[in-house]
């Protein structure tokens, strides 16, 4: 592994490096390539992407950096913007403590509480002493009891040694990444995406390749656009199921489509990959979830990502994981060793519990989360002009909004995208949505209905009153 890791920084360090200088600093290069089913992965342009650092491989930015005039930052950072969702997220909250009330349907973690069996195990653990560090990994029972859920609930066989408990699934996709992408590689990335993927991507110094779905299509990546996108130079597929932010689950059948097609004989996707995100997994509808990892062919060459924050609504205790191939666990528990070291001690005893909590107490919430999608679905079906996807997975709807692009408010706001409308709805409605512009996807907006019922129906009164004010 020592030597497999010295190899892995040459790669990360030859990327700043030209014959004639050794170092550069990295000039602005074309936006990151799209591929929507009608044009060549390198011909498309993502959309309000602006891209930057051709020497590293690519790797490139979706939108200008606010340390573009200082060279006291690494160029590195330069490639990557903020999170969209967060920053609608702390715009909100600057209001609130103006004092002003805002219906917020922004933020993407469960409105219902973790189970009390977790509650108490989290005060035990700190009154008993559970505070020290763990290994790298994570605890060994937590480790084995993650092996025995997914054997038990999604037929996947994994030992100890093959899970990473990470501080949050965040941390474990990040990490994933960097072990797998060198500079210059190119990853698949179906949009619209969590915002996150494609800075991480350019991050190791990759080229995200953002492939485009539409509503149309309920958001589900097809086998031809998939095929369409691979490259000589693809090394991975970050396969989001259920999505964030369109709740689209893929049932099996297309799961075995896309996996065909990564498994062509003599075709590109044959090194190829796939960062499997499902910590939605738990909360789905009509469309059951598979595991990619079950797909034949694909469990050597998938690294499921996991944790509590969704299913248990844990999101605070930051407590993920990633199950991978060994060689692929190894590289990251040294990454995750010189970063963070070991998730939270107390964390891990209330994950180790939250396994044990029973399937049935845990639907009760999930069955909640059925009740209020279908009562979003109802409400945006009676509002002008708008095109929804039924999501059947998550906790989120995403309709596309464009038919009102070009309208102008009764303030002569001119509604010109999703960004656009999303402002006047705060400014003069006092509620928050998501813009589809933060998700690769400029057409729609986010609505999260892991809020209360209250709080949803006042917020969609208000959103109504928006749409049929503008002319």
């Amino acid at each position: 592994m020592n030597r497999l890791w010295t190899l892995s920084l040459v790669f990360r360090l030859s990327h700043l490096a030209t014959p004639a200088t050794g170092f550069v600093l990295l000039p602005v290069a074309p936006p990151a390539p799209t591929y929507s089913g009608g044009m060549t992965a390198s011909a498309g342009l993502a959309a309000g992407e602006r891209g930057t650092a051709a020497a590293v491989g690519g790797a490139h930015a979706a939108a200008a950096s606010p340390f573009d005039c200082d060279d006291t930052i690494s160029p590195m950072v330069k490639t990557v913007s903020p999170s969209k969702t967060l920053e609608v997220h702390a715009l909100t909250q600057e209001m609130k403590a103006r004092g002003e009330r805002v219906v917020s349907l922004c933020v993407g973690e469960p409105d219902f509480q973790p189970p009390a069996a977790v509650i108490e195990a989290t005060s035990a653990a700190a009154r008993e002493g559970v505070t020290k560090y763990t290994g790298v990994t994570g605890r060994v029972d937590l480790r084995k009891a993650i092996c025995a859920d997914l054997a038990r609930r999604k037929n996947l066989t994994y030992s100890a040694g093959d899970i990473v408990v990470a501080n949050g699934a965040k941390q474990a996709v990040y990490q994933a990444v960097l072990a797998v992408v060198r500079p210059g590689d190119q990853v698949i990335v179906p949009a619209p995406y969590w915002p996150s993927y494609p800075e991480m991507v350019r991050l190791a110094g990759g080229i995200p390749i953002i492939v485009e779905t539409t509503v149309e299509e309920e958001f589900l990546l097809t086998a031809e656009k998939l095929r369409g996108a691979l490259t000589d130079k693809t090394r991975m597929l970050i396969f989001c199921n259920p999505s964030n932010p369109t709740g689209a689950v893929h049932s099996k059948e297309r799961c075995d489509e896309l996996a065909a097609v990564l498994s062509e004989e003599g075709g590109k996707g044959s090194g190829c990959w796939v960062l499997a995100d499902e910590i939605y997994e738990r909360i789905t509808y009509d469309t059951p979830h598979v595991a990619f990892a079950t797909i034949p062919g694909m469990f050597e060459r998938t690294m499921t990502v996991n944790g509590f924050s969704k299913s248990h609504a844990m999101t605070g205790y930051r407590l993920g994981y990633l199950a991978a191939p060994p060689i692929i666990t190894k590289a990251v528990t040294i990454i995750q060793g010189q970063i963070t070291s070991c998730a939270s001690s107390i964390s891990q005893a209330a994950g180790l519990v939250a396994l044990a909590v029973s399937d049935e107490e845990m639907q009760a919430s999930f069955d909640v989360m059925r009740e209020k999608r279908d009562f979003v679905l109802k409400r945006l079906s009676e509002m002008p002009d708008l095109a929804t996807a039924v999501p059947q997975g998550a906790f989120y709807v995403f309709p596309d909004v464009s038919a009102h692009f070009g309208k102008s408010a009764p303030d002569g706001t001119v509604i010109g995208g999703a960004t656009d409308l999303c402002l006047y709805l705060l400014r003069a409605h006092s509620v928050a949505l998501v813009t589809g512009d933060g998700f690769g996807y400029s057409k729609c907006i986010r609505i999260s209905y892991a809020a209360s019922m209250e709080e949803i129906d006042e917020a969609l009164a208000e959103f109504d009153k928006c749409l049929c004010s503008l002319t």
